[in-house]
């Protein structure tokens, strides 16, 4: 009997470490290049935006700005853009994508699916992360009232301030935060790569197609670019935390 309690024992004493060590390895990620990655990039968007702010704030993006807007109408006519019809036919197809009402009709769609399915944590993380997105960028434009840009004709309306393009930001935080949660659910990486091909193409043609309308100056898409990929990766990296967190 006294070798069996030893034994129990040692059993007990073998488990302990290998507690700890997934204690250690669970935390150990947050510290892996991988993270450290991201938080360069994180560094790298915020100090983009920060920076486009500022030469804006002094007026010394206009140069560029106009010349680009210039260049997607026709000299003969400002209120006619560049391009055959059916491309801007596409191009105001293509802004819906970037709407904050589609987007939140998206958001709860998605939202109330990862319900049924009982990802009540994960439906809570969207939910949090996109309209959390929403406010964000009406306090950035209300911040910085930016005038629209007056150069060309506007082929769509337009409701609020320029800076930061809302559109830009939303589609960013909205189709990058719905390519992460797929990518969690998914192991083949060619799969993962696809489905955040589909989020950045999907928000940069939303990016493009505001300066094509000419509702937004150049330097709003890149800072609305910016601030949205800041904030998604923001949100998932500390759902991350937390997750590790409730790990330990």
């Amino acid at each position: 009997m006294l070798a069996d309690h030893f034994a129990i024992k040692s059993g007990i004493n073998n488990k302990i470490p290998n507690q700890n060590n997934a204690m250690v390895t669970n935390k150990s990620t947050l510290f892996a290049p991988r993270t450290l990655l991201i938080v360069w990039l994180l560094s790298g968007l915020c100090w983009v935006f920060l920076k486009l702010a500022m030469v804006i704030t002094a007026g010394e993006t206009f140069e560029i700005d106009s010349t680009i807007m210039y260049a997607l109408r026709s000299s003969a006519d400002l209120s006619d853009p560049v391009g055959p019809t059916w491309l801007e036919e596409i191009m105001r197809d293509s802004t819906a994508l970037g709407s904050n009402w589609l987007l939140v009709v998206i958001t709860f769609v998605v939202a109330c699916y990862l319900l049924l399915i009982d990802r009540k944590r994960m439906a809570l993380f969207l939910l949090v992360a996109i309209i959390s997105g929403i406010l964000v960028s009406f306090a950035l434009k209300f911040g910085f009232s930016r005038p629209r840009p007056e150069l060309v004709p506007h082929h769509t309306r337009i409701y609020t301030s320029s800076f930061p393009s809302g559109h830009a930001m939303m589609s960013a935080v909205t189709y990058l935060t719905l390519a992460g949660l797929l990518a969690q659910v998914q192991k083949r990486r060619a799969i993962k790569a696809l489905v955040f091909f589909v989020a950045l193409f999907t928000m940069v043609l939303v990016g493009a197609s505001r300066v094509y309308l000419g509702v937004h100056w150049p330097s709003d898409v890149v800072a609305g670019w910016c601030a949205g990929a800041f904030w998604a990766m923001m949100c998932f990296h500390i759902a991350k935390y937390f997750r590790l967190r409730r790990a330990d």
